[in-house]
């Protein structure tokens, strides 16, 4: 998974430059070569074709119901024998001798002025033509009384009537899930005709990777991106397996991927797409058959890098190392030549409008892609950009899909309705938005909430963040912790007209550092960060804009701009993973995230987080929800090192 652009060797000479096409045209090429077509039919059994796509119409081979048979618990009767019965002169009629039931054959007509007893799904027997409930009779003797009229057909479900024989069931292209499965039981059939799955092989390669489950070493990272994309293919409608990872030598490679090459329909590989000169992925796929490679990067972004092949006759594509270019490549460039190969028409994510709540820049020539979350605002759905960073993977837990920036347009403007290409079939926005500043104590909180059956969302921007968001009625919450020294209060200065303060909890911000840091051990706050403004080594891990934390920051250093000032990870979890890993030697969090990593803290202000929301809210039901988990959480709280009063 070689990070992209690598620089090369001194004197190396490189052997694989990109030549960047548009999306289009390398799309267009990669098609053109490929000319992708389903790859052949296979009888597959009743309980493996779920999920399936249909190769040829299906037509009923018998009628369903294959008889006419009563629907209700009562007697099969003539209609004619009821026309003059009411409450008032109910009509008599003598029982026949047997009780039809599911599965069993009448033996007697029905005459007239006789009933025969019948059951739900019991075949109609000769004579009758309407069968009365149950309900609606009394016993008498040997028979029973009628009361009202009938008329012919009555609770009867006649042979044919659900499906015909010669009809055609299912069409040539349906995706067979639970529904498909019981309208082919139901007309006998115990399997039937499909597109032959794909069977793509998936290889990750780099030196830098390991296996989850295995320790992670030195300067190593998870492999990702072999599982994510194995469950993509699956969702496309490919049988995908992930073969491991190979490191950067070319003798091992070479073998790998000829063999994963000849017994797959397809190979998909992740990593060593760019101009490193240790990228050896694209000189050995090279080899693998005409016409080879058709585009190697293409003018996207996230996803330059990307490498497209066909070596007789099958589709070969190396994806960018990075998780997010993976995906977004994966999706947008090779899927659609695989749903066809499996019968799928090329695009099967749903989309959807909505409307951008900010600026989104984009560059121009490259067609950009961006992660967004979906919330309910005042005109329908609003898609909150997140995790734009290729090599973000936890963004994609909080995305519901991704919007297209077109390559001749810099930006889409505030109040933009974009096309959301969602990414599954499920997705809704959440029952409660929460937009603002993150904290440990309100995945505790969310997770009381989720508890009582309420779908909800963070999303972390900072206090300034939620306020805006929650202004433009964007999210149904705004956690916050911002200090006015004017009034020498938090939060509720911050609030616009028609807000009002739930009250959270209390938490303790410091300075964070490594154990052993004369700088800062021992020494109060003032003198400590005298003691780091005056060290020129010292460096520093701010935060993000908008932060109540970057507020607080700044007012410690009064305009100074210590190293590493510039360093802006937008939670307390990143700064002390910044201090922990010697990345930078000081930085302002909570004491937890201190704690977690075993770093010392150095005490500075007790601040308020607290949650903003309207007085009158979109959802009242859902927002008392989540005060009663907040009330609920205290003890989550306090074992989290958080004052909730």
């Amino acid at each position: 998974m070689s990070a992209p652009n690598a620089p090369s060797p001194a004197g190396h000479q490189q052997e694989q430059f990109l030549k960047v096409l548009s999306r289009d045209e390398a799309e267009a090429a990669f098609m053109a070569a490929l000319c992708p077509q389903p790859l052949g039919v296979e009888e597959v059994a009743l309980e493996a074709l779920l999920g399936r796509v249909l190769a040829r119409d299906i037509a009923a081979p018998v009628d369903a119901p294959p008889f006419d048979r009563a629907v209700v618990d009562g007697f099969a009767l003539r209609a004619a024998d009821l026309f003059e019965a009411s409450e008032a002169e109910p009509v008599r009629l003598r029982l026949n001798p047997e009780v039809i039931h599911c599965g069993t054959a009448p033996a007697l007509p029905v005459t007239p002025g006789t009933a025969t007893p019948i059951a739900t799904g019991g075949p109609i027997p000769r004579g009758a033509d309407a069968v009365v409930m149950i309900e609606h009779t009394e016993p008498e003797g040997n028979g029973i009384a009628v009361a009202r009229a009938v008329a012919p057909g009555s609770f009867i479900g006649f042979a044919g009537s659900d499906i015909a024989r010669g009809q055609t069931l299912l069409r040539r292209g349906v995706v067979i899930g639970a529904r498909e499965v019981a309208m082919l039981a139901a007309v006998g059939l115990d399997r039937a005709p499909v597109w032959r799955r794909p069977r793509v092989a998936v290889l990750s390669t780099g030196d830098e990777l390991v296996r989850p489950g295995d320790p992670l070493r030195p300067a190593g990272v998870y492999d990702s991106n072999g599982p994510v994309i194995v469950a993509a293919l699956a969702e496309n409608g490919c049988d995908a397996v992930h073969l491991g990872s190979i490191p950067d030598d070319e003798a091992r490679l070479t073998e790998a991927v000829r063999a994963a090459f000849a017994a797959h329909d397809a190979l998909i590989l992740s990593g060593g797409t760019s101009k490193g000169a240790g990228d050896l992925t694209t000189k050995v796929i090279a080899g693998l058959g005409a016409p080879g490679i058709v585009a190697h990067g293409v003018a996207l972004k996230p996803g330059k890098p990307l490498c497209l092949a066909v070596c007789d006759g099958k589709p070969v594509a190396v994806l960018p190392g990075f998780p997010t270019s993976a995906m977004f490549t994966l999706h947008e460039m090779v899927a659609p030549a695989l749903r066809i190969m499996a019968g799928l028409p090329p695009r099967g994510a749903a989309r959807i409008e909505a409307v951008l709540p900010q600026r989104l820049g984009s560059e121009l020539g490259r067609t950009e892609f961006t992660m967004v979350a979906l919330t309910e605002g005042p005109d329908g759905p609003v898609a909150h950009p997140v995790g734009k960073g290729s090599g973000a993977v936890t963004a994609f837990a909080q995305a519901d899909g991704f919007l297209t920036v077109p390559a001749l347009v810099d930006s889409l403007p505030p109040g933009t309705r974009a096309e959301v290409t969602l990414f599954g079939s499920g997705v809704a926005a959440p029952r409660l938005a929460v937009i603002g500043s993150h904290c440990l104590g309100l995945d505790a909180v969310v997770g009381h909430l989720v508890e009582r059956g309420m779908t909800a969302r963070i999303l972390a921007t900072g206090s300034q963040g939620g306020l805006a968001a929650l202004a433009r009625r964007e999210c149904d919450i705004a956690p916050i912790h911002l200090f006015d020294p004017a009034t020498d209060r938090f939060n509720t200065p911050y609030l616009a007209q028609g807000m009002r303060l739930i009250p959270g909890w209390r938490r303790m911000q410091g300075l964070v550092f490594r154990a052993g840091d004369g700088r800062i051990e021992g020494k109060g706050v003032a003198e400590a960060l005298a003691s780091l403004l005056a060290d020129p080594e010292a460096i520093m891990v701010n935060r993000n804009q908008g932060a109540g934390t970057r507020v607080l920051i700044d007012r410690l250093l009064s305009g100074t701009r210590p190293q590493g000032y510039w360093n802006q990870p937008n939670s307390h979890n990143a700064v002390a993973a910044a201090v922990a890993q010697g990345r930078a030697d000081w930085g302002v969090a909570i004491r937890p995230a201190a704690e977690a990593l075993g770093l010392g803290f150095l005490p500075v202000a007790e601040e308020h987080y607290d949650f903003a929301v309207w007085q009158d809210p979109r959802d009242a039901a859902a927002l008392e929800a989540f005060e009663a988990a907040l009330g609920e959480s205290g003890q989550a709280l306090r074992a989290l090192g958080f004052d909730p009063g």
